[in-house]
């Protein structure tokens, strides 16, 4: 998938202990995109021939239009849609929904549909880290917790609105947790097939904890910088299997785990090395070697180099070519 990450803010409320992206409103290097300068990163997507814009941020108490979060939200996505119509927006994860909707006191259904009538496509299950709230206590005790989490989603999918899924793994969870987050989220999966919504959960992505950068109670909880690859690999494998036809496309992290350690996860279960990205901030701050781009060309070749066929998709896995160029 040719695609473009626009982490469009880094300046949040909350204090995740494994975040080294947020920063203070007043710190040095926080940063706050304003609309012409996300339409002008969106326009080089277009010309790199982008398919997609994955579109989320900090917390920003700031970040209203008129007083209203969902106003200000809403601008942004009306204005990419108007520039670019073409594009899928896949756009704000279920934290920034309980946000707007905390902010501005309105519902998550009033919410999403908001945001989807303005032009978002499909959101992304990411601040789902582990969905066990001994965990969340932790590593993200301000964030919504795992039954929120799961509501929101489970809101947009009722609502016609697709996500994809992922966990943060490698850090304090246990096995146990690990499989706790597994079933929470395939039992989601399934109610959304026997209720007959009309979205789905379209993927699973594992993202290994990056140590590096991150703030220094739980590295050193950890004790490592660097995810382990055999662990990543063998939890992949669990994944596929757990999922079953529940789920049924699996994606590794290049950012977090090195191009050829994505090859690795295809052979593990993974059958989607991911987009372009093009820029990426919130990994590449917490430390990961992985690089921030990868041209179409590049994991064309990634792919091909274990035998495998390569085809360029929508966000949505449908085939758009056979084989996308450089």
């Amino acid at each position: 998938m040719i695609n473009r990450n626009i982490n469009f803010t880094n300046i949040c409320e909350q204090h995740c202990s494994f975040c080294a992206f947020r920063r203070d409103a007043g710190d040095a290097d926080a940063y706050w995109l304003d609309r012409d300068t996300i339409i002008t990163k969106a326009a080089d997507a277009v010309a790199r021939r982008a398919t997609e814009i994955c579109m989320q941020g900090g917390l920003n108490p700031e970040a209203k239009l008129n007083g209203s979060s969902l106003d200000y939200y809403r601008a942004i996505v009306v204005e990419l849609k108007q520039a670019f119509p073409q594009l899928h927006l896949h756009a704000f994860s279920p934290q920034e929904v309980e946000f707007i909707a905390r902010e501005d006191g309105l519902s998550f259904a009033a919410v999403v549909e908001a945001l989807a009538e303005a032009g978002v496509d499909s959101l992304p299950g990411t601040a789902a880290e582990v969905l066990d709230d001994e965990v969340r206590r932790v590593i993200c005790p301000e964030k919504l917790n795992a039954a929120t989490w799961i509501e929101v989603v489970e809101t947009a999918l009722r609502l016609g609105v697709p996500t994809t899924s992922t966990m943060l793994c490698g850090h304090i969870e246990t096995p146990e947790q690990q499989i706790r987050h597994f079933d929470r989220v395939r039992s989601l999966q399934q109610r959304a097939i026997e209720r007959d919504y009309p979205a789905r959960i379209s993927e699973f992505i594992l993202l290994p904890f990056i140590g590096e950068q991150a703030p220094a109670p739980l590295r050193k909880r950890v004790g490592r910088d660097q995810p382990v690859l055999a662990d990543t690999l063998r939890l992949t494998a669990v994944a596929r299997l757990f999922f079953g036809s529940a789920i049924v496309n699996h994606q590794p992290s290049w950012v977090k785990l090195g191009l050829d350690g994505a090859i690795d996860a295809l052979r593990w279960g993974c059958n989607d090395i991911g987009g372009t990205l093009m820029e990426e901030h919130i990994t590449s701050m917490a430390g990961a070697k992985g690089g921030t781009c990868q041209s179409p060309a590049d994991l064309v070749a990634a792919i091909g180099s274990i035998d495998r066929p390569a085809r360029q998709r929508t966000t949505l896995y449908g085939s758009l070519t056979a084989q996308p160029q450089s």
